[in-house]
């Protein structure tokens, strides 16, 4: 076995501490945005500009996933143990600098610069774990990971409410430069640095010219609140400069010998409409975190922690859905029935989600948010299992980082989008509330304090603003609906049979 083979850690029980220390950066990485949803309300209610809601889930969201393409190709090239470390201190200072932010703006840019280190720690950590444990060992300590992802799912919400109602809401970020500093160093002394014997090619052409495509995308379906129109000179040159890069990029991606996306997956139409499922995925997944948050404290009038235990209504819904389709998969080796099952548990409870008024039961709100959820865990792990099906082996890697970047990208252009459509509904609120000056900086505490005849009005008047988002969402669900119709009946091989069946069908 030669030296790159053997596992970097001799020791098991250092092998366990190291492991530890990283899915104590995971679980800071992953809770982040989960964390901050139930303290957004809070938060523009200090800093106003509603309209930049968005801003705080999509500009992680972006940054993170734009940078993740890059980080993997730099730890082969210089080594996994201090670009792990970097983008460590770049999320703990991100961190920092929301916990201390003066405004609105300032706490977006900070939010980027969590972002680009959150990326890199979801990325490296993958890397480091295989090169601490064999490959049998390995796909144990995979699975403790996936527990930790759901683990973050489940109480951030709950967290950040309860932290944000004791200390308030800058202590979700603060927490964070503590365990930062202390994964830092464990790190720093007690994982080995192994030195790459070899030097892969960086695409960095074509992950710049991604990033700037998503950007611009996100600029473009924010470009209303931005630059006061959609056609305005500012909103028709972000649009431009938006399709000029996404030419670019796939003019790139032909000739760069180790492309961050291979065209010729496109080829094959499985692929594409996994992809197109993905998209849709995080746009309904992770985009409607934050909305559901702002949606229970103003509509129902629940504290940050009473809608951050909500939440677990809807991390349940996602794992019981997950674990069964797992089940399911396993046994059948079909994955199309359960991508068509979640798609349409989702739009039907964003189709009924739409009609939600104040004075709504709150156990009919929850049962909505189970069923999102379950119809959530059905599909999540449909695209990945899928494309790693349907791509050829020397590009599984790839199309695996494509759905990954997909689903991320999808939730941080439409969590713009769904920031516009509330923005712009609450601007048209025309309706004078006795004890409220401006509605767009009630915090939940302002709004709890208010007579009952304003309380509901204040909540009809979010409702009415919910009602266009929920059915944006519906429309989302649909078009996963439509692609996950049109997928072929694939059966997934059984290990006996998978050196023998291609991993690739038929190009369509």
């Amino acid at each position: 076995m030669s030296q790159s083979t053997l596992p970097l850690v001799a020791d098991p029980r250092r092998r366990l501490v190291l492991f530890l220390f990283l899915m104590a950066a995971m679980f800071m990485a992953t809770l982040d945005n989960q964390i901050v949803s139930t303290a957004l309300p809070t938060i523009v209610g200090e800093f106003g500009q509603l309209e930049r809601f968005g801003w705080i889930g999509s500009a992680y969201l972006l940054a993170l996933s734009a940078v993740m393409p890059l980080y993997g190709k730099l730890g082969d090239l210089y080594g996994r143990k201090y670009v792990m470390m970097a983008a460590i201190g770049l999320f703990t200072l991100g961190s920092a600098v929301c916990g201390l932010a003066v405004s609105m703006n300032t706490l977006i840019a900070a939010r980027v610069l969590q972002g680009l280190g959150g990326g890199g720690i979801l990325v490296s950590i993958f890397a480091i774990n295989a090169d601490l444990f064999e490959p049998r060992e390995r796909a144990r300590y995979q699975s403790y990971a996936s527990l930790v992802l759901m683990a973050s799912g489940a109480i951030g919400p709950v967290l950040g409410g309860t932290m944000s109602d004791l200390f308030g809401w800058r202590s979700i970020f603060l927490v964070n430069v503590p365990i930062g500093f202390a994964v830092l160093a464990g790190l720093f002394f007690m994982l080995p640095e192994r030195r790459p014997d070899r030097r892969p090619t960086i695409d960095f052409a074509g992950a710049g010219l991604l990033a700037l495509a998503m950007t611009s995308l996100v600029l473009g379906a924010d470009s209303a609140q931005l630059f006061g129109s959609l056609l305005s000179p500012f909103s028709l040159g972000v649009v431009v400069v938006g399709i000029v890069c996404a030419t670019l990029f796939v003019l790139v991606e032909r000739r760069a010998p180790e492309p961050i996306v291979p065209m010729q997956l496109f080829r094959n139409s499985t692929f594409s409409l996994l992809l197109v499922i993905s998209i849709m995925g995080g746009s309904i997944g992770i985009g409607m975190i934050n909305y559901f948050a702002l949606f229970l404290q103003t509509t129902t009038g629940l504290s940050p922690t009473s809608a951050g235990l909500f939440f677990i209504l809807l991390t349940g819904g996602i794992v019981c859905g997950s674990l069964a389709a797992g089940r399911i998969i396993s046994a059948t080796g079909h994955y199309k029935p359960l991508a068509i099952a979640s798609t349409a548990c989702s739009a039907i409870a964003f189709a009924l989600l739409s009609q939600v008024h104040a004075g709504t039961s709150l156990a009919l709100i929850g049962g909505l948010m189970l069923m999102h959820g379950i119809g959530i865990g059905f599909a999540q792990q449909v695209p990945i299992i899928g494309v790693q099906n349907a791509a050829p082996r020397r590009d599984v890697g790839a199309a695996s980082g494509a759905v990954t970047l997909s689903r991320m990208g999808g939730a941080s252009i439409v969590i713009s989008v769904y920031g516009a459509i509330i923005g712009a509904s609450m601007s048209r609120v025309g309706v004078s509330i006795p004890g409220v000056a401006n509605i767009a900086e009630m915090t939940p505490s302002m709004i709890a304090t208010l007579s009952p005849a304003a309380r509901e009005a204040v909540a009809n008047s979010y409702a009415a603003a919910f009602s266009p988002l929920f059915m944006t969402s519906c429309g989302f669900a649909l078009v996963g609906l439509v692609a996950a119709l049109r997928l072929k009946p694939t059966r997934l091989p059984v290990e006996a049979d998978a050196d023998v069946v291609p991993a690739a069908g038929p190009a369509k």
